[in-house]
């Protein structure tokens, strides 16, 4: 313990730093999804690209080729290409006919709503642009690192 002081006393303080701002521009979880679905690199999402991509992302978790897969393996899926087990879309507005299994033909129907919605110039493509979100209160919301407002 006496060793453990010595050390601690012993190393150098790491000065505050101000932490970085604020976000003002986010994403939603499923943008990072249709985004990563691009297969020819041109920074901008298809129909053909995002179909294949849920059907490659769905094999995924569904190594039995059954063509549906549980709520718990979808929390595998969505913790793997949406980042978080609990990110959105969820399994209950994924599971269409609420039967407690996820179809390969409700992901798809689900990321078409979802295309559709964020094809915001419905070119048929999602660019990153339209993934974007501007959150123009961040900073004022939250205010300066520190200072911030609960």
């Amino acid at each position: 313990m006496l060793l453990a002081l010595l050390l601690q006393a012993a190393t150098p303080a790491i000065p505050a730093v101000p932490g970085q701002p604020p976000a003002t521009f986010v994403v939603e979880p499923v943008g990072m999804a249709i985004a990563g679905f691009d297969s020819d690199g041109d920074a901008r999402t298809s129909r053909a690209e995002l179909e294949a991509g849920v059907r490659r992302s769905f094999a995924g978790v569904d190594p039995g080729k059954t063509g549906a897969i549980g709520y718990i393996a979808f929390a595998d899926w969505a913790e793997r290409w949406l980042g978080d087990r609990n990110a959105l879309p969820s399994p209950f507005e994924v599971d269409a006919d609420g039967d407690n299994r996820i179809t390969l033909t409700e992901l798809e129907a689900a990321f078409a709503r979802i295309f559709a919605r964020l094809d915001v110039d419905r070119d048929g493509f999602v660019s990153r642009k339209e993934l974007l979100t501007i959150r123009a209160t961040a900073g004022r919301t939250l205010g300066p690192p520190g200072k911030r407002k609960r």
